[in-house]
């Protein structure tokens, strides 16, 4: 079977090894999508087990055209009743960048009327459009004249966890976070902290992946469980492994905040998931408090003026540097921000560089090692 699976910009990379460990086969990686290959099972699995993919669509149809009539008989010509009730519910999204379509919306429309017509002309009832909660929902992408029509196994993204109870004003997407994670390099193995952690999702995805707990295990449905060749048999075994597989963290993770109201939230999310005991929350100062610990990862998402702002961000950031250096010696620093002027003012050089985008801002995710005393005499020592 061939699967697709979404993700947000510069996570290509960390997703395709993360389907790897999942068992995917024919791995390619594409723009914001890693192509691939498996079974049903793994089609649950990545669903159930990802924390990097947005989505997981199963194409039924690719074809090419060369004018809107042609995208009509495509998507007429697919076996619809392979997938669809009559007596259910559909929807069609649409990505289009094509000369022969100037708004996506048309080409949805034009998809979905072939699906009712395949219905009408087998003398069957027209299945009925739900956009809001249909029992099938149909992916239409468009690339100039090449035409790939999916189903959606996911339907709600898997940015949608299920254990967020609230939200801080500038929420990052959980699927961003766990990326962060990822290209961080953090495998459990050391503390990780996050002193500006807003409503925690950094360190709630941390406290997921230290423990193994798979982050579809909050969710109520995924749009797979609709379809007519549903497996509930296989997805139980596929949520009794994931499952058999969590453990209690080996490692401290630490949170904290400037804000009450924030460190609240925290706290709430948190106890959702299940990860009270995981990680320690507290409502500290960045700046005036020193570490939780001698060592580790730091993972920060600073404000940056766009959705949350100071009235200096040059001196905002100044400052978060000086703390790095002052105050961080021994950890290796991670910094998310969508200001390239004040993120300069950090003063430090980067040895990793990420570009990333957060929602619709263009950013960039910086690592920094900054070694302590202890750790420059004993590179002395061995000269």
């Amino acid at each position: 079977m061939k699967l697709l699976a979404k993700t947000h910009y510069g996570l290509e990379q960390v997703l395709s090894d993360e389907l790897g460990k999942l068992g995917a086969a024919g791995i390619t990686i594409l723009n914001r999508a890693v192509a691939f290959e498996g079974s049903k099972q793994l089609l649950y699995s990545v669903n159930y087990r990802s924390r990097l993919a947005l989505s997981v669509l199963v194409p039924v149809s690719s074809f090419g055209i060369s004018g809107q009539k042609d995208l009509y008989n495509g998507a007429v010509a697919v076996e619809w009743d392979r997938y669809l009730d009559p007596r259910k519910t559909y929807a069609v999204t649409a990505v289009v960048n094509s000369p022969h379509f100037n708004h996506s919306g048309y080409a949805a429309l034009v998809v979905k009327d072939a699906i009712a017509d395949f219905f009408r002309r087998l003398t069957l009832p027209r299945p009925s459009v739900d956009v809001r909660d249909p029992d099938l929902l149909v992916n239409l992408h468009i690339s100039n004249e090449r035409v790939t029509i999916s189903l959606d196994s996911t339907v709600v993204p898997l940015y949608r966890r299920g254990y967020r109870q609230g939200r801080s004003e500038a929420p990052l997407s959980e699927v961003l976070a766990a990326g962060m994670i990822a290209l961080s390099g953090w495998g459990a193995d050391r503390p990780l902290t996050d002193g500006m952690c807003g409503s925690g999702t950094i360190v709630s995805e941390a406290g997921l992946i230290a423990c193994n707990i798979a982050p579809g295990k909050f969710r109520k449905s995924f749009g797979f469980m609709r379809w007519k060749d549903f497996d509930a048999a296989l997805f139980r075994s596929v949520r009794f492994e994931a499952e058999k597989r969590e453990r209690k963290s080996p490692v401290k993770i630490f949170g904290s905040d400037i804000s009450p109201e924030a460190c609240d939230t925290a706290r709430g999310n948190l106890k959702s998931a299940g990860l009270e005991d995981t990680v320690v929350i507290s409502g500290n100062d960045f700046f005036t408090t020193p570490p939780p610990a001698e060592e580790g990862t730091l993972i920060i998402n600073p404000p940056y003026g766009h959705r949350l702002g100071t009235d200096d961000m040059t001196e905002f950031y100044g400052r978060i540097g000086t703390t790095l250096k002052h105050s961080y010696e021994g950890y290796h620093a991670w910094i998310l921000s969508g200001d390239p002027v004040a993120l300069k003012q950090v003063a430090l050089k980067p040895f990793r560089k990420y570009e990333l985008l957060n929602g619709d801002i263009e950013c960039r995710f910086l690592g920094y090692e900054l070694y302590g005393g202890s750790r420059k005499r004993k590179g002395t020592d061995t000269l």
